[in-house]
């Protein structure tokens, strides 16, 4: 997205009219649709019924993301202010900007609360100020306000969002979003951010210097596997979550899991080194991810 036109356009200097439901909707699959490669292949696991509103909450999240990335800090933390008041503002009943005006019939016909919205908020607010962690509990507050919320949003949309579906999908998206962290170590480190908390590197004897040489050593991957380890149970522990939601959801939770979980085996079958080489997962396991997936879940339906 272009940030700057598209606040020219709808930011909150800008002139504008409210739009229609149906022009916000098409602006939400447009953004959705152009600025995410992997939006249209994620979206086809969800049932086709909920593919506009995946789009209007996405275009909710691509707009703070950028708002959040593309300015400076200061900027930043005033952009996402008023983000909060457009978003205050839908919850009361008014909206004018498309990405509200679509997004306010997803908060109606699912009454989807404010928290989660709300949260990623707070997270991105927080990536402005904190680009280090001390201890593993700080980091999972950290993955409490960035990844949980999204798992809660897919629930409400799912129509399976008890308070025990809630805490097994918070495992399983902390658990995702540590295997990126552990995924991304040095691609996190070139933009300034260090998600490996302290009291780990500690213990092994890491220091800013050695991150800045880059190199995997016998002390990096005592200090990571540990962390994969976390990760994988985190993971693990909210598998229940796939038996218990309605079957529209069973095939994108399994398919996110076992993602994750590759990822993880990725990381451990390159030698925890991710300095020299992003783990990544081939084409061929995700296909064979995928035909899993859609195996097990038709099993269980």
């Amino acid at each position: 997205m272009d940030l700057q036109s598209e606040l020219a356009r709808f930011g909150p200097a800008a002139d504008f009219r409210p739009v229609s439901v149906v022009d916000a909707q098409a602006y939400c699959r447009r953004l959705a649709e152009s600025h995410y490669e992997n939006f249209t292949v994620v979206s086809r696991l969800f049932p086709r019924r909920l593919y506009q509103h995946l789009c209007n909450v996405y275009a909710y999240c691509r707009w703070a993301d950028d708002l959040a990335d593309e300015s400076t800090r200061e900027q930043a933390i005033e952009l996402l202010d008023w983000w909060q008041r457009e978003l205050d503002a839908v919850y009361a009943g008014e909206s004018r900007h498309p990405v509200f005006v679509a997004l306010r019939e997803t908060i109606q016909q699912f009454m989807l609360p404010r928290e989660p919205l709300a949260d990623l908020l707070t997270a991105f607010r927080r990536d402005q100020a904190q680009q280090r962690y001390e201890t593993l509990d700080e980091l999972l507050s950290y993955c409490d306000k960035s990844a949980n919320p999204v798992g809660r949003i897919v629930l409400f949309l799912g129509n399976s969002a008890s308070d025990e579906n809630i805490q097994l999908s918070d495992s399983i998206c902390t658990g995702l979003q540590l295997a990126n962290f552990w995924q991304d170590v040095k691609r996190d480190y070139d933009n300034g951010r260090i998600y490996i908390p302290r009291e780990f590197c500690q213990v092994r004897g890491w220091n800013e210097a050695q991150f800045a040489a880059g190199q995997c050593d016998d002390a990096f991957r005592e200090l990571l596997a540990p962390l994969v380890a976390t990760a994988e149970r985190q993971i693990e522990a909210g598998s229940e979550l796939i038996r218990r939601v309605n079957r529209d959801l069973r095939l994108p939770i399994r398919v996110f899991a076992a993602g994750g979980r590759a990822v993880l085996a990725a990381i451990r079958k390159n030698r925890y080194d991710v300095w020299s080489h992003r783990p990544t997962v081939g084409r061929l396991l995700k296909l064979r991810i995928l035909a899993s997936a859609v195996v097990q879940s038709a099993w269980w339906q």
